[in-house]
């Protein structure tokens, strides 16, 4: 197949896939209406403060772009330590995060009965640990972020109104616009 052809093959599939989401096409992991009123009902909804779940509701979709894009991050830097260090390259992080990271497991493996947070050490790293394996393994990011500082501080910004998301708190618009344009200058770095 000619590069040409290729291209073309590869932007009608975009295109066709871009056309099916805009047409309501299901997709894994959606949450429609009807299981979103499931949900409530198991979680007793009905008990809850109308103004407080309001105000949870509108933060719930700054909780989604925070989750997905620390997720993200998670993603970037176990793909780019496995190419550059390969399969043992956990040993690679400083050694108090592979502490914490083991001894999460450890307390969560005592749980049976519940669900855990993932099946590698990562998935047990607080959100300010990837910066710091980012920051100690410079090396391996320079080409991808380029900007050690940058980096940093985009990602100790993203940090604040991560915590105060995840633990119930509540952002201000320009908070939450701040999130937006820090994740959108990520990814265009990052890909």
């Amino acid at each position: 197949m000619k590069d040409l052809d290729l291209y073309s093959f590869v932007y009608r599939g975009v295109l066709t896939e871009e056309a099916l989401d805009k047409n309501g096409r299901w997709r894994r992991g959606h949450f429609g209406q009807e299981e979103a009123r499931e949900a409530q009902k198991s979680l007793s909804y009905d008990f809850l403060d109308s103004d407080l779940l309001q105000e949870a509701q509108r933060m719930s979709v700054v909780y989604a772009a925070v989750h997905a894009f620390e997720n993200a991050v998670r993603n970037l830097v176990t793909k780019a330590m496995a190419e550059a260090n390969g399969e043992h390259w956990w040993q690679k992080v400083p050694e108090r995060i592979r502490k914490s990271s083991k001894n999460r497991m450890d307390e969560d493996a005592k749980f049976r009965w519940h669900g855990a947070r993932g099946a590698q050490e990562i998935n047990y790293c607080d959100f300010g640990d990837l910066s710091s394996i980012i920051v100690t393994n410079w090396d391996v990011f320079d080409d991808l972020l380029g900007n050690m500082e940058w980096a940093k501080a985009t990602l100790n910004t993203l940090e604040k109104s991560r915590n105060i998301i995840m633990h119930g708190g509540s952002l201000a618009k320009e908070d939450v616009e701040r999130i937006g344009m820090n994740i959108r200058d990520w990814i265009r770095q990052a890909g």
